[in-house]
């Protein structure tokens, strides 16, 4: 009997399934995946044979089990599928190799079983992942919704304020409104940004730098007056087009200079260099935050990461900006200057 076959031979089943796990080049599975999986893989398996009758439903809940452990350790579907191929293939050359008596109907039912599994955890597999994402999609959603809402929350008390006469347009109470409506402005340019990269339309069109530039100096200057900080911009010459997706550049831009905006020390420079050649086209905007500090370079681009005491946004602005430069062909880098501050680079092929 082919369940009986299979409680004997346990240990060396388990033993030959990661045997062929450890040599098998691609994909790779862990000790820990094989002590959970197989085993409780196994023993459902020789429950179904023994009683072939009764259904295969705990069988079936054991592989979708399997396939939500997969998951929340971060292996693949084929892994999946790859494993139960394993124990299979294993059982079939020791049954062939000890010359094990079964019938054709339990090695129907051990097909069966096999197929249920494998369609079940890929099955449950693909619906944990679906799920993943659709919480983190909810919780982003919801963190953009709690920004928007303090922002617009203090942008109707502050106007309130204003429209009752008590305080004059020159004040804190208008400055706040104006602080406010920024920050509306920079969360709504980001969520279209990422819309934009997320449903992949983009468009395509010849963009004239010179006056590219211009049109994000007056907003920038603005901003940099509000913020005493000092803004040099340096002139283009005409001639110099980049074909892109105007919106994404501009998001990226954009992103990268309220990044300066925001960790530029009190009173500090800022500047947005723009430089070409026959091939490229580089756009350049320094702060001065102070400096990176050793192998933190990287870490900036790491969506939701926040590196000052201003925990103002959702710090998705660099990851956006990373995205959407590469989306329109190009590629972002960062550059360190020790004690002083950071010269993010945006690189685009020249039109």
């Amino acid at each position: 009997m082919l369940h009986e076959f299979l409680f004997t031979n346990r240990s060396a089943i388990i033993a030959r399934t990661r045997t062929k796990v450890a040599t098998r080049a691609a994909p790779r599975a862990t000790e820990l995946e094989l002590e959970s999986g197989i085993p409780l893989f196994l023993d459902q398996l020789i429950d179904t044979l023994r009683s072939p009758h009764s259904g295969n439903g705990a069988f079936v809940e054991s592989a979708g089990k399997h396939g939500r452990d997969l998951l929340k350790r971060g292996f693949t579907v084929a892994q999946v599928v790859y494993d139960y191929g394993d124990v299979c293939q294993a059982v079939t050359e020791l049954a062939a190799e000890t010359s094990a008596a079964s019938s054709a109907d339990e090695f129907h039912t051990f097909n069966g079983c096999l197929d249920d599994a494998i369609a079940e955890a890929v099955t449950e597999h693909a619906r944990s992942r679906e799920q993943s994402i659709t919480n983190e999609g909810t919780e982003r959603l919801g963190n953009l919704a709690h920004e928007l809402r303090n922002a617009l929350g203090t942008a109707m008390l502050s106007f309130h304020t204003l429209k009752t006469g008590s305080v004059g347009m020159g004040g804190s109470t208008a400055a706040l409104l104006e602080r406010s409506l920024r920050r509306l402005s920079t969360l709504v340019d980001s969520t279209v940004a990422r819309v934009r990269l997320e449903s992949s339309n983009l468009t395509t069109e010849r963009v004239s730098i010179n006056q590219f530039i211009e049109e994000i100096e007056v907003v920038a200057s603005m901003e940099a007056n509000a913020r005493h900080f000092a803004l040099v911009v340096t002139p283009v010459p005409p001639g110099i087009d980049v074909m892109v997706d105007r919106e994404l550049l501009a998001g990226a831009v954009t992103n990268l200079l309220q990044n300066a905006f925001k960790f530029t020390r009190p009173k500090g420079r800022i500047a947005l260099t723009t430089s070409a050649t026959e091939r490229r086209v580089l756009i350049e905007i320094e702060d001065q935050c102070g400096g990176l500090g050793p192998g933190k370079a990287e870490e900036l681009f790491r969506p939701f990461e926040q590196r000052s005491p201003d925990r103002t946004g959702l710090g998705l602005g660099l990851s956006i900006s990373r995205r959407a430069v590469e989306a329109i062909g190009g590629e972002i880098r960062v550059r360190d200057m020790a004690g002083v501050g950071c010269v993010f680079t945006i690189d685009l092929p020249r039109a």
